[in-house]
Order: C-alpha cells, then structure tokens, then sequence
C-alpha cells in the first residue's frame, strides 16, 4: 500500500502540479489584487487537481513510451496499475471541474475545456507534430489568465500568459528531441521525428529568441519595474542562452534531458521575476 501510495503520488507530478498552483496564485497578484482571496485559492485547488490529472492520464497513455523512455515512472515500475491511473486521472479532473464551479462561469469554462483538451493531447494530440506543444503551451500560459480572471483582472496576467506560452513550447520541442527513440517505437510523428532533431532545435531556437526579446517589453513601456527586469535578464534570459549554447553544442539525449528538466526548475525563476515587478 505505501508502494502504491507513492506511485499516486508521482503520478500527479509533484513539481508540475506546484508550479500550477504557484503560476494561478502569482496570475491574480500581479493584477494588483488577491481579492476575493477564496475565488483565488479555489482557482489554485482547481488547476492544481486538473494538472494532476492531466500528468496521471498521460501517463497512462504514454505507458509503453515510458518503458523505454522512463522506466522508472509509476505505470512502468509496477506501483500503479494502469486501470487505476486512468481513473485517478479522471477523478482528479472531476475534482478540479467541480471546484471552479464555486469561481464563477469563466472559470468553470476554462477548467472544463482545459481538462478536455489535456485529455485529447494525451490520448492524440502528443502524437502529432507540433499540435500537441501548442496545446500545452496554451494551457501552462491560460494558467495565469485563470488567476487574473479569478480576481476579476487580466492584464497583466495575459501578458505573463504569453511569456508562459512561448517558454514551454520551447521545452516541449526540446523534450520531444530528448523522446526521439520512445516515440517513435510508439508510432508517435513529433516535429524531430517528421523533419529531425537538428529541425526541431531550430524551432525551439527561434522561439526562445522571440521569448528573450519580448521579455523586455514590460520594463520598457513602464509596467514592470527594474526589479523584475534584473531578475528577468540574469535569471531568466541569461539561463535561455545557456540553454541555446548548449542544445547545439550537445545534442545527445542525455543533455536534451537534462536541460528540459532545468527549464523545468527555472520556471521558478521566472515566477520571481513576476513577482517582485
């Protein structure tokens, strides 16, 4: 039972599920608000319980991926059957629908059709070039407009949204880079696999280029301050230059991961930049 336990548990993707619950709470303070705090929190709790979902259900639909490409996740390593993955997923979707109802329609509207097409990015979406980046770029960026809507004001949240976007496209070309040799085993067509790695970083260059650049934009016309321009610039932008140096200079899996998982722990960073503007 403790076995299994812990198998739920990473299931949800811990690091991804805070990082949710921390991008809706930061989407409504950098408003200039957290009130109504309870509407916030709510927002938080739901999009905290439809990430979890959302990791749990591709884990399920990514099982033979994983044994090859991660092997020690749950589903593979034997501590969560399959059948009860799927229905913790879809049980922690229900859960984090039921919650928005008590934000208010936008909200409900945005977790109902953000868990739909969490579900079909991992069932189908995923599987295909570049669609399944967009939508779970989309989703991670909405995250803030989630929290900004929650208290009522968006537009500083929709400006962070995009950054958002941009940021986990990137990571996600990168990781199918990383994802070449499971996915294609699975049948899966991702960007490296129709046109090649080399192609796909390309891509991923590109949008890191637009991210850096558009960066600036908030301290330039005067709506964030130079704290968060400071924090944005070393912290931020100079890790994504890293990111590019390295990525072209090694190409080998092993770094692709291993980059992948710091723009994971980087987003961090970013979430500070936000919130000391």
């Amino acid at each position: 039972m403790p076995n299994r336990i812990t198998g739920y548990f990473f299931l949800t993707r811990p690091i991804n599920s805070l990082i949710a619950f921390l991008s809706i709470f930061i989407g409504g303070f950098i408003t200039g608000t957290i009130q109504p705090l309870s509407k916030l929190l709510l927002a938080c709790l739901s999009g905290t319980l439809i990430t979890g979902g959302a990791n749990a259900i591709n884990d399920y639909f990514d099982l033979e991926i994983d044994r090859v490409n991660k092997p020690k996740r749950p589903l593979p390593a034997g501590l969560v059957g399959p059948r009860r993955a799927y229905g913790f997923a879809l049980l922690l979707f229900l859960s984090g629908i039921a919650v928005s109802l008590f934000i208010h329609l936008p909200g409900f509207t945005i977790a109902l059709l953000s868990s739909v097409a969490l579900y079909a990015y991992s069932r189908r979406l995923k599987r295909t070039v570049l669609w399944g980046n967009l939508t779970v770029a989309f989703i991670t960026g909405l995250a803030f407009v989630y929290g900004g809507l929650a208290v009522g004001r968006t537009r500083e949240a929709l400006i962070v949204g995009v950054f958002s976007f941009l940021y986990h496209l990137a990571r996600e070309i990168i990781k199918d880079a990383e994802d070449v040799e499971g996915d294609r085993k699975d049948g899966v067509v991702t960007l490296p696999i129709r046109y090649g790695i080399p192609t796909a970083l390309a891509v991923a260059s590109g949008v890191i280029g637009l991210l850096i650049l558009a960066t600036s934009w908030p301290y330039l016309s005067g709506l964030f301050s130079i704290r968060y321009f400071l924090v944005v610039l070393i912290g931020v932008d100079g890790f994504l230059v890293y990111v590019l140096f390295s990525m072209w200079r090694n190409r080998e899996t092993k770094n692709l991961g291993r980059l992948a998982f710091l723009m994971k722990l980087n987003m961090f960073v970013g979430l500070v930049a936000v919130y000391v503007r």
